[in-house]
């Protein structure tokens, strides 16, 4: 039986303003989830993108924008937005706090393609053996 202690996962810093701890991915066994948290400073966030799978955003603290393609919608403590894979999508903290999200996808790797960009960003993938 494999457990995760989230607290012992480290944070990394993902860009300037935004931290974010792994919990669940290729890297500690998984095989279909990735599963993380972001804390995110006011004004940033995660610029325009798309992954290959489906992904759910929950804000668990604050208030963020988020929006699909050019469909915008602030989402506040306790809501969550579900983004068909290949769907251009992103989010930034609009209030005066810190924004606390967690981030779910349908793959245990970490795939993302951004705007003006014709490279893949990979993270957490699986450790060698």
């Amino acid at each position: 039986m494999k457990t995760v202690a989230h607290d012992e996962q480290p944070q990394e810093e993902w860009r300037a303003g935004v931290q974010t701890r792994m919990h669940v991915s290729a890297r500690n066994g998984a095989t279909q989830l990735c599963i993380f948290e972001q804390w995110v400073e006011p004004a940033v966030g995660a610029p325009t993108h798309w992954h290959p799978v489906e992904e759910v955003l929950t804000v668990i603290a604050g208030e963020a924008e988020m929006w699909i393609d050019e469909d915008r919608v602030v989402l506040t403590t306790g809501q969550s937005l579900v983004v068909s894979a290949h769907r251009k999508h992103g989010f930034r903290n609009v209030g005066s706090e810190m924004l606390h999200i967690q981030a779910v996808l349908a793959s245990p790797i970490f795939e993302a393609t951004f705007n003006g960009s014709t490279e893949t960003v990979r993270r957490w993938l699986p450790t060698a053996l």
